[in-house]
């Protein structure tokens, strides 16, 4: 039998809920419509603006709020938007220097615009793919009144790890920056993150953190891990999130979502 105490499972999406090629597998699906049997709710966190979790949302049939942007923008289902967490003009402006300053490449989402300078920089056709639309090339610091998040983007690893840090060390409390994939930096409002997602729920829906289960496998997703009742790490989850986490299921390329979810929610062998 599942926990009594769980009424609330909070999935990161990449490399958690889906493979690292997007799929979401029949297995998954099976899964959140098991939660529902048990009457335990389902929603998503994740990185992607909330137009790029469609491809989950419909065959997930999610009515529960959904918090794209790492929890910079919290939306329904439909994406009419329930409430938006935004950087300050000067803020995006000073981020967009260190991580230029870095050589990393910087991407500006400001509102449901996803903004590149360059149609051919590294990673733009392959997050077109992910997320389903198409960005804007143009100048990313031109429009900076309603920014939910800069992304830093750049394949090298320690380069990127050192972007992480220093970004939070210019930034100190006044913006939350987290790795969410080893090429990607994401910097939102300080109340924009993952954890922040977990409150927001707790807040909207009336469900105590206590009650919740949370899934990732990035550093950023440690921040729900900490707050939730109990949280499960993907099997390729670096040692440093594993530890955060009550368990550590397969990885995302095993079923590790299905997998966490039989074992560790549902109490299934």
């Amino acid at each position: 039998m599942s926990d009594p105490e769980i009424r609330l499972v909070l999935a990161d999406v990449d490399g958690t809920l889906v493979t690292k090629d997007k799929i979401l597998t029949p297995r998954a699906i099976r899964a959140v419509e098991r939660l529902r049997e048990r009457g335990i709710l389902f929603t998503i966190t994740s990185g992607r603006p909330p137009k790029g979790m469609k491809m989950v949302i419909d065959p997930l049939k999610i009515s529960e709020p959904i918090a794209g942007f790492n929890g910079g923008m919290m939306v329904r289902p439909d994406f009419t938007v329930i409430e938006a967490r935004t950087l300050p003009a000067d803020t995006a402006r000073r981020v967009i220097g260190i991580i230029r300053d870095h050589g990393a490449d910087p991407w500006v989402y400001n509102g449901n615009d996803w903004i590149v300078s360059k149609l051919d920089a590294p990673h733009v056709a392959r997050e077109q793919w992910t997320v389903r639309f198409p960005p804007v090339v143009g100048n990313v610091e031109e429009k900076l009144d309603q920014v939910v998040k800069i992304t830093g983007v750049s394949d090298d690893l320690a380069l990127m790890k050192r972007l992480e840090h220093d970004l939070q060390q210019a930034l100190g409390d006044t913006a939350s920056a987290a790795l969410s994939q080893p090429y990607y930096v994401d910097v939102t409002n300080r109340d924009a993150n993952k954890g922040g997602v977990v409150m927001a729920l707790e807040r909207l829906l009336g469900i105590p953190a206590s009650q919740m289960v949370t899934l990732g496998d990035q550093p950023n997703d440690v921040l729900m891990f900490r707050k939730s009742g109990m949280s499960i790490a993907m099997g390729q989850a670096s040692p440093e999130v594993q530890k955060q986490a009550t368990h550590v299921s397969t990885s995302c390329e095993e079923e590790g979502f299905a997998n966490g979810i039989e074992k560790f929610v549902l109490g299934e062998a």
